[in-house]
């Protein structure tokens, strides 16, 4: 249903781009009667315009998304085309109601994503030029007057209205005495109050003081003074605009002031669609993320706290210093206390009184002065970043000598220039330029990349230039030739674009204000952003859909191209009207072509027809698992798809689903600890005074015991309000020896482990590898897995990294997609660094219950990630293959190994290293010719790779070198295990390609 509406969304998109188009094509024209020919080119530009966008890479890949990127495109689109309407009747009576439409749809927008807030410019500037003669000094103003208007709604309303009625909150609630949301709902009583009051006084016009006063009272309510939630600079606010208007007593129309407050209520009515997700959270559904159920927690949610800062115009460089106090014999870091964080306090007795208690500030820490600079890009300490910077920036830095606590330091400092180094290599370049050739020239690739010569580049198919950039492209390995995400477009909608721009420049006056409609928008939503996002080196993700808005407004100046070409070759052929009329159609047809070839070359890796792999992969996880039980996930590609199937389809919902990131979070364990669908609430018996926010979040080892303690004793000291189990007033766990213990007995009498074990082979205790400190996730892990005592079964999902398996990995069993934790210790691991394999489960699984989305289907388009999860069955499907060999059932390995290839075949999944090792095991169990056949396979991809390799130059060498190198190993192991089982042909046909690379 969402990616319906997304395509629906998209359609409307593409309509509002066409309108838009022809609307700024007329106004080309303006000053004579239009004639056919230019009707026609008219329309043939916003039709190839529309096209051109409808068939790019980046909007068709959201048209095709769950995403949010569809409707907020529609919203812009509308948006962009509301102002144009505007000006179309700017001079008749009513007009005002299209900007009203405008503020309403912004309001709206809101609620889906913010990108549409980047339109204001350019609707301010449209408003400028119909209403007054154009200067440089005026639309400088307009131009800072649309930044305020931003500012008022980006850090004034949209954090204001929800700070505002949190005051009013902590009013009524915790010094009043009145119930939770009592105050919110006093605050949006007096709003919408000031506001129908200011509306109707600026209408009436019956005095100019109450007019004033009105406004100001609902401007200021709004939220839109209170900038960055600051009371301070609220005031300040106030007090300027209540001296604007005295300043300008008399001056101030009343139809300025009632438009601009009918504005203001109608951003605010849009923007209350956020109150659907207070409802929603306080219904306690299932899934509620980040549980906004009253006024604090809904604040934190839409300020996105949970992400953190970065700064943009001043800040610290990567390597910072934090400042140090000396404090006692002590040196603590110097924070910068910020704003209050509430939550409801929590209650020794039902009938205690509703609060509201502060469980932490916002802070940040003050760095040291010499590690300062403006417009900072290289910001962040975490470690692969520093790598990145240092790469893309080609940092060499400035020495810098500082104390650090009485120590004499020496460290370098990024200089300015190689900041702008990185700036304009990553994040203008590689984070934005790509992505907009990607769409207009063409794209290598569907693998993310990060700046080597093999993954993700722009592309235009003209061999000469590819080549000179990226290397032969001919001696690509034949899996990245064939990639469905290989586009060329030989730079035509790039060059139909420039055309368009350089046509409006000619246009005199119309083509300025026209041209300087378009740049804004193209500039604000596009580069602009490059500014405010500050990204960091290797996102987890391509964020080419961030800029949709940039490419959007480049379509405009492509569909204009159509006009410019047939308007200048129009000007060279007869000047009868058939004449004309003709060439504004061939215009139109062969720059037709233009999207016809982005439709042609991006239909394969657009088409999701008829895959379910989401679906059906998510379920596979939950089929992995027994009734009643619980699965760890960690990822959104291991989580959500499992929360769909559950909410959707009525899969697994016996079954708790319990993502380790959210587990941190005092919302999502509350949540935890209630049923849900068909299954009970988690085993947690920690009560909500325990794990609040700020609230043992993590706990440090303090080893005083000495010996081994059960989690359940530990944790009651953790929890414990008795002071001899503190530490300087904070809690600590002290030891760094603790352990579940197993009751042999009742094991063998619980349904989920009946028969499987004898009494012999369950393990006295289950021994946990504690570090020196404890999560709130990590412990309630623990407490899971403690508090259970066996009776439910418990996983984690397969794609959860061993970090957070802490030292289970001996008692795991998989069971298909899923580690279970079993009581049953086995050496297995040691040797093969996998958890055991419960053969007759996962082999039950695997073949009679999972399903695989179709995904076998010939020119069934699969992404990265989708590879990425298919190769997670593969190797899953070896495991499984192997286990089984041990034991002895060749038979059964064989037909796994047949049904992984008849699953996943390697025309849409090309062979890995864990095909190697499945032809090695097709070997061992007397299938030669398969063995043969796959082995050959992976050879040939890899000494591909290392034929392309040795075609470089050692630049662009350099850039894949940990590819090639793996490339190498991998074929390596082939050919020595090829040699050992008599494959000689193979050692024969791709020794050559090995030797080569070795020998370089």
């Amino acid at each position: 249903m969402r990616e319906a509406l997304s395509a629906l969304a998209s359609a409307f998109t593409i309509l509002f781009l066409f309108w838009t188009i022809t609307a700024l094509g007329r106004k080309l024209l303006a000053g004579a009667e239009m004639t056919l020919a230019q009707a026609v080119s008219v329309l043939g530009a916003g039709a190839v315009g529309a096209l051109a966008y409808t068939f790019s890479d980046t909007f068709w890949f959201s048209a095709v998304e769950g995403e949010v990127y569809a409707s907020s495109s529609l919203f812009t689109a509308v948006v962009f085309w509301a102002i144009l309407k505007w000006d179309e009747y700017a001079d008749e009576e009513g007009s005002d109601r299209w900007l009203i439409l405008i503020a309403y749809l912004m309001g709206l927008s809101i609620g889906v994503h913010l990108l549409n807030l980047l339109t204001i410019p350019a609707n301010v500037l449209v408003y400028y030029l119909r209403r007054y003669e154009f200067t440089w000094k005026g639309a400088c103003l307009a131009f800072l007057a649309s930044v305020v208007i931003l500012a008022l709604i980006l850090y004034g309303m949209i954090p204001g209205i929800p700070t505002l009625a949190g005051w009013f909150e902590l009013l009524f609630v915790n010094q009043l005495g009145f119930s939770f949301n009592t105050g919110m709902y006093v605050y949006l009583v007096l709003l919408v109050a000031a506001l129908v009051w200011a509306i109707a006084e600026t209408y009436t016009e019956k005095s100019t003081l109450r007019m004033y006063i009105s406004f100001i009272l609902a401007l200021s309510l709004s939220g839109a003074l209170f900038i960055k939630e600051s009371a301070l600079l609220g005031i300040v606010l106030i007090a300027l605009t209540i001296a604007f208007f005295v300043w300008k007593r008399g001056r101030i129309s009343a139809r300025f002031l009632n438009t601009a407050i009918v504005m203001v209520a109608v951003i605010a009515m849009g923007y209350s669609s956020y109150a659907a997700l207070v409802i929603r959270s306080n219904a306690d559904t299932p899934m509620d993320q980040n549980s906004p159920d009253n006024v604090f927690s809904l604040k934190y949610y839409l300020n996105r706290e949970q992400y953190g800062d970065c700064p943009l115009f001043y800040g610290q460089t990567y390597n910072a210093p934090v400042e140090l106090e000396v404090q006692g014999n002590m040196c603590i870091p110097v924070e910068k206390q910020g704003h209050a964080q509430y939550a409801p306090a929590p209650k020794e007795n039902p009938g205690d009184k509703d609060r509201y208690m502060i469980t932490g500030y916002k802070t940040n820490y003050k760095y040291n002065s010499q590690f300062m600079m403006l417009f900072p890009r290289m910001y962040s300490g975490q470690p692969n970043h520093i790598n990145g910077y240092k790469e893309w920036g080609n940092v060499k830095g400035r020495k810098v000598k500082y104390d650090y606590c009485g120590q004499q330091k020496t460290d370098y400092v990024p200089t300015f220039s190689e900041n702008l180094r990185y700036f304009f290599s990553y994040q203008i370049d590689w984070m934005y330029w790509r992505y907009f050739l990607w769409n207009f020239a063409g794209r290598q690739n569907d693998i993310q990349g990060y700046g080597d010569v093999l993954k993700g580049n722009w592309i235009s198919g003209i061999s000469f230039l590819d080549n000179a950039r990226l290397g032969d492209q001919s001696l690509l390995p034949e899996k990245l030739r064939s990639n469905k995400g290989h586009n060329v477009y030989f730079f035509l909608p790039l060059l139909l674009g420039i055309l368009g721009i350089v046509y409006q420049l000619m246009k005199k006056k119309a083509g300025a204000e026209n041209f300087t409609l378009t740049f804004l928008l193209f500039f604000l939503t596009g580069l602009a952003i490059v500014v405010y996002l500050n990204q960091t080196p290797y996102q987890p993700r391509e964020r080419d859909y961030a800029y949709a808005g940039s490419f959007y407004a480049f379509c405009i100046w492509i569909g204009l191209g159509v006009m410019a070409i047939a308007e200048w070759v129009g000007e060279y052929v007869k000047k009868s009207r058939a004449a004309q009329v003709a060439v504004a159609c061939a215009a139109t047809v062969v720059c037709l072509g233009v999207p016809a070839l982005m439709a042609q070359q991006n239909w394969d890796d657009h088409d999701r027809s008829g895959r379910y792999s989401c679906r059906d992969f998510g379920a596979n996880y939950l089929r992995s698992c027994d009734r009643n039980g619980i699965i760890f996930s960690n990822g959104d590609n291991d989580t959500f798809p499992l929360w769909y199937n559950q909410e959707v389809e009525g899969e697994g919902t016996d079954l708790r689903v319990c993502n380790l990131s959210y587990l941190q979070t005092d919302w999502y364990i509350s949540q935890m600890k209630r049923p849900y669908y068909d299954a009970p609430a988690a085993p947690i018996s920690w009560e909500y005074k325990d794990f609040v926010s700020g609230q043992n979040d993590v706990v440090w080892v303090d080893n005083r015991l000495g010996s081994a303690a059960t989690v359940k004793s530990v944790f009651d000291f953790v929890r414990s309000d008795d002071p001899r189990t503190k530490r300087n007033g904070d809690n600590f766990i002290p030891t760094d020896q603790i352990y579940i213990p197993v009751v042999k007995d009742a094991v063998m009498h619980r349904s989920i482990f009946a028969g499987r074990y004898t009494e012999d082979e369950i393990a006295d205790r289950i021994d946990i590898k504690v570090g020196r400190r404890l999560t709130k996730s990590e412990m309630m892990v623990l407490e899971m897995l403690s508090t259970a005592e066996w009776t439910r079964p418990i996983y984690f999902a397969a794609t959860v990294g061993p970090d957070y398996y802490q030292g289970l990995e001996p008692y795991m069993e998989n069971t298909g997609l899923a580690y279970q934790v079993t009581p049953h210790r086995t050496d297995d691991y040691e040797r093969t660094g996998q958890p055991r394999v419960n053969t007759e489960k996962m082999y039950d699984n695997m073949m009679h219950k999972f399903a695989y989305g179709q995904i076998n289907r010939p020119g069934t388009y699969i992404d990265e990630n989708l590879m990425r999860m298919c190769r997670t069955h593969r190797m899953m499907f070896m495991q499984l293959a192997e286990a089984l060999y041990h034991e002895g059932k060749t038979d059964k390995a064989v037909e796994v190994l047949d049904y992984a290839e008849e699953m996943l075949p390697e025309a849409n999944i090309p062979y890995d290293y864990t095909s190697a090792s499945m032809g090695l095991l097709y070997n061992l169990c007397g299938e030669k010719e398969k063995a043969e056949r796959m082995l050959a396979s992976v050879a040939k991809t890899c000494s591909e790779y290392l034929t392309f390799g040795l075609s470089l130059d050692r630049t662009m060498r350099s850039s894949i070198q940990k590819t090639l190198d793996h490339q190498s190993a991998v074929l390596g192991f082939v050919l020595q295990n090829a040699e050992r089982q008599g494959f000689q042909q193979l050692v024969t046909d791709y020794y050559p390609a090995y030797a080569a690379y070795a020998n370089r």
